[in-house]
């Protein structure tokens, strides 16, 4: 279920003595008295909803809240749909990663790039090999140029403890 993430007063709510007056149709009805104006409303069987309470005097509009509150959810809904969560992806790897290995996890890494999603290759260095860190660097380097042509460094080749990592994105 989707709410509005404001609620608005409306008719028995509103605290004023005074308010501008809207229709439900879009014209200004002048400035009444909230008692003539709450009268107005439930004459044409619609609420008094405040819509902007910040000036002098409170703006009210008469209209069908449900029916306002339903579409609102409705927007919201449709907005959410077309939104697209970028999701990170990650392969792992060794510094000592055979041609093969490295050819099949360039592909996989290709595939999760052009999807749109965000790649995270982490190197993971066992034993003795984070020694020599420049091998590691050299292998997430290789990586960087395989994927020059669609992807994007989006952070440089990092060591974590016994891991480095770089970032990747799509190119704009």
């Amino acid at each position: 279920m989707f709410f509005i993430k404001q609620e608005l007063p409306t008719n028995g709510q509103i605290r004023a003595k005074e308010v501008q007056l809207i229709g439900d149709n879009g014209e200004k009805l002048g400035v009444l008295s909230l008692r003539d104006a709450i009268a107005q409303a439930e004459e044409k069987k619609l609420d008094l909803v405040l819509v902007a309470p910040n000036v002098n005097p409170p703006v009210c509009k008469i209209m069908n809240y449900g029916k306002y509150k339903f579409e609102q959810a409705k927007k919201e809904k449709e907005a959410k749909k077309k939104q697209k969560v970028a999701e990170v992806k990650e392969i792992r790897i060794t510094p000592n990663i055979e041609e093969h290995d490295f050819r099949f996890k360039a592909k996989n890494a290709r595939k999760f790039i052009e999807d749109g999603n965000k790649l995270k290759i982490t190197l993971k260095f066992r034993g003795r090999e984070v020694n020599n860190s420049k091998l590691g660097e050299d292998v997430l380097n290789k990586f960087i140029e395989e994927l020059s042509d669609i992807a994007v460094v989006e952070k440089k080749p990092k060591l974590e403890g016994r891991n480095m990592f770089i970032m990747l994105s799509k190119k704009a």
